[in-house]
């Protein structure tokens, strides 16, 4: 496979445009900074808030499956690459066609989407009771059991995935083989921190935060950035004629790492730790707008504000702190925003479930980023692209996977229950179905506001005074029970990682070779 942390061989260099000093290389930043802004706006138009839209289309019992998407397709990427795209085709036509593949198959969503949620709504006048009353637990086991319409919107979200997860390695790919210089390629990185960031806003100033509207806005810009593609240099397969490399391929060699016992240790703890994460990706977009945010989608671009800041100062602190104390900085922020979130929750204290937002990029950098630079220390040259790739498959597959399925309290292959609790903490919020739809009602029909309007109610929370306080009061107790879980979980694997690490190499920002 393609080792996107690297420069490739020089010859694959289009030297029309390798001058990073004259036109060409001008030229070359700005395709890329573009390919990069649209590829992270087309995934965070709809990923970061899809929890919200579902919840409040009472498919909360198809979340789970869908997040878990992500990661089955992100332990598949890497072999389509290795297999397929970086050895017969141009890298950015690939890429190009997986867009515009993806795209068409988003397009598709809404429709699915709104059946699904049709059923849900007739699903729950069909179990209310003489005073109608929504039995909250029975509507989720059969939404769970009946409602296909809910299934294959989670099979239409996976499918557009395996379409999108090969295209981050193969922006790599594209980035550093027409960049002259590694240290060029963090300034076209940051775009798509941007169009993440972009796509937040332009959901809080649209409103569509919450609603289907997102699978559109993310199924359009997945088509421009398909079109977009077939105009980026032309990137030879990196791997043509050369032979199969079935070590590399199951990252053999980076396996062989682990017999280090503190870089085994790492990557243990840095698989645990994805799990908690998981229900900040999952869960964060419902639950902000349970408690009164506007537009969730918005509000938490703080956290990528945040992750750009602390991404600038990560050289800095990395040279003074270490790797130990820069990733149990990055994990005890972890478990301070979990007891935000869930201290936060009965009375919903604005500025608590606002710094838990904030706190993203110092947990997301002081962790992530500290990490790959570590795995890049430890692994010798010939393999660094083997051991990122296993890096990512531990926390990104196999850590999130899980951290999905227990989040949501789903199974393994439907036989073995990932109801992971801790006494009454981490139990589902059964009365979100009841809460959201009386939310839903005391809101109404939403008044149409200007742009700039909009764009002042983005980190604002206002909870309509129609709201049941009684199941108001129920829902937040049982989101503050639900938050504690992946807190603890975060201060277990926080003691583990602080009890036995102890790697004394010294480490610093590698040079280039």
């Amino acid at each position: 496979m393609a080792n996107p942390y690297e420069s490739p061989e020089p010859e694959s260099v289009d030297p029309t445009l390798a001058d990073s000093g004259g036109k060409g290389g001008s030229l070359i930043i700005t395709l890329l900074s573009v390919m990069m802004f649209l590829q992270f706006f087309a995934w965070g138009s709809w990923f970061a808030t899809l929890s919200a839209a579902m919840d409040t289309n009472l498919l909360g019992a198809f979340i789970g499956g869908a997040y878990a998407s992500a990661p089955i397709a992100a332990i598949f990427a890497p072999l389509f690459l290795g297999l397929i795209a970086d050895r017969f085709f141009p890298s950015e036509k690939v890429m190009g066609v997986l867009m515009l593949v993806g795209g068409l198959i988003m397009l598709s969503i809404p429709a699915v989407a709104t059946n699904a949620a049709e059923f849900a709504a007739t699903s729950a006048d069909s179990l209310r009771d003489a005073s109608g009353v929504l039995d909250s637990e029975k509507f989720l086991e059969q939404q769970t059991n009946e409602n296909s319409s809910g299934k294959l919107l989670v099979w239409l979200i996976l499918a557009h995935l395996l379409c999108y997860m090969p295209t981050l390695g193969l922006g790599n790919t594209i980035a550093f083989t027409h960049i002259p210089h590694q240290d060029q390629f963090p300034k076209i990185r940051v775009w798509g921190t941007i169009g993440w960031i972009a796509a937040g806003l332009m959901l809080g100033a649209a409103g569509w935060s919450a609603t289907y509207n997102i699978f559109w806005m993310g199924a359009i810009s997945s088509i421009m950035l398909g079109v977009f593609c077939f105009f980026l240099p032309h990137t030879p397969p990196p791997l043509r004629g050369k032979p199969m490399d079935v070590r590399s391929l199951l990252m053999v060699d980076a396996f062989k790492l682990l017999a280090d016992r503190n870089f085994f240790v790492f990557a243990v703890c840095s698989t645990l730790i994805c799990i908690p994460l998981a229900y900040y990706y999952g869960m964060t977009a419902s639950y902000l707008t349970q408690t009164g945010f506007v537009e969730a989608g918005a509000t938490m671009t703080i956290g990528q504000m945040s992750e750009i800041f602390f991404m600038l100062l990560i050289p800095f602190f990395f040279r003074r702190l270490g790797v130990k104390m820069m990733i149990i900085i990055g994990m005890a922020c972890w478990v301070i925003r979990y007891a935000l979130f869930a201290y936060g929750a009965p009375s919903q204290v604005t500025w608590m479930l606002l710094l838990a937002v904030a706190l993203h990029g110092i947990c997301y950098d002081f962790f992530f980023v500290t990490g790959f630079m570590y795995t890049d220390q430890k692994a010798p040259k010939a393999i660094r692209g083997q051991a990122q790739s296993l890096l990512v498959f531990l926390t990104q597959g196999i850590g999130m996977f899980f951290g999905y399925r227990i989040m949501a309290g789903g199974d393994l292959f439907g036989v073995i229950p990932l109801n992971l609790t801790f006494g009454k903490y981490g139990e589902q919020v059964v009365s979100a179905p009841r809460y959201v739809e009386s939310l839903k009602e005391a809101r109404g029909d939403a008044a149409s506001t200007s742009f700039f309007e909009s764009f002042t109610q983005m980190f604002s929370r206002d909870l309509p005074e129609g709201v049941d306080q009684g199941l108001l009061t129920q829902t937040m107790a049982e989101w503050k029970d639900f938050w504690l879980s992946p807190a603890i979980m975060a201060a277990l694997i926080l003691v583990l990682f602080a009890v036995t690490f102890w790697d004394r190499t010294k480490t610093a920002p590698r040079d280039a070779e």
